[in-house]
């Protein structure tokens, strides 16, 4: 009886598995079995710690994705720039962090369906909601935000280029500009929760023609190697699969944000 119930669990055991294994996606991946991402700390998108833990609004949809794919996840936690080198140079099959779809990006890579939508905020003690207002005023932004060509065009000698977030923000704080251009997603995220940019105004810039950005916001996406179809296909299923259900907006929710950022519209690319 006790041989007869062996084979039995084990026949269960192995119909399971070739169940299991037949729900699993052929999909080619740096490591097979794995699932290699580079992420780098950017809350409330990607929290990465040193020791590869990683959470927040893009880990919950590459964990989701691993999951629905029998694939372990392996992380990597780098400076951002080198998240992308990570993926170009095969290291890694996936990188996060709020990642826009741009024209350029997508040259040397590939991008997913898109996730949530990033509108570029308005940073001021005067509290501009509108482009109009800040024409004249001592201006600034970081550097590889995609509404930088189009800010030159309007603000000439006036618009100040910064390496980082934080060199912006001491500027502002100390009265060296009137008015900065960042995402506003982050910024009301880390002013609320973090202390930053006290006594600065967040608002979400208004719609301006002069300004692409405030009239078709950005997209984001994760970035994954160019040309690899199955990975792609498999990518962004899951993340239709996530807006379908809910999951992506309770996701967007639960970190403070107003859930219709991810209403994202048709796919598209950004200059």
């Amino acid at each position: 009886m006790k041989k007869t119930l062996a084979t039995f669990a084990t026949l269960y055991l192995c119909v399971n598995q070739l169940s299991y294994a037949a729900d699993c996606k052929q999909i080619d991946t740096v490591s097979p079995g794995k699932l290699t991402v580079a992420a780098y700390d950017y809350p409330p998108f990607t929290f990465a710690s040193p020791d590869g833990a990683i959470t927040g609004i893009d880990p919950s949809v590459v964990k989701r994705f691993a999951a629905d794919n029998c694939l372990e996840l392996v992380t990597q936690v780098m400076d951002p720039a080198a998240t992308i080198q990570s993926v170009v140079a095969g290291k890694a099959d996936l990188a996060i962090g709020s990642w826009n779809r741009t024209e350029n990006r997508r040259k040397v890579l590939d991008l997913s369906a898109p996730l949530y939508i990033d509108h570029m905020g308005i940073y001021s003690k005067a509290g501009f909601e509108e482009i109009e207002a800040t024409v004249d005023k001592r201006a600034g932004t970081v550097t590889g935000f995609f509404w930088v060509a189009d800010l030159q065009k309007l603000f000439g000698t006036n618009l100040k280029l910064y390496p980082t977030p934080v060199a912006l923000a001491q500027d502002l704080a100390a009265d060296r500009l009137d008015v900065g251009f960042l995402g506003y997603n982050a910024g009301s995220y880390n002013q609320k929760n973090n202390g930053a940019y006290p006594g600065i105004a967040i608002k979400m810039a208004k719609p301006d023609e002069r300004i692409q950005a405030t009239v078709l916001p950005p997209q984001t996406a994760v970035l994954y190697t160019k040309g690899n179809e199955s990975l792609g296909k498999a990518l962004d299923e899951s993340i239709a699969a996530q807006h379908a259900d809910g999951s992506l907006a309770r996701t967007i929710s639960d970190v403070g944000f107003d859930p219709s950022i991810t209403k994202v519209g048709e796919p598209r690319f950004v200059k």
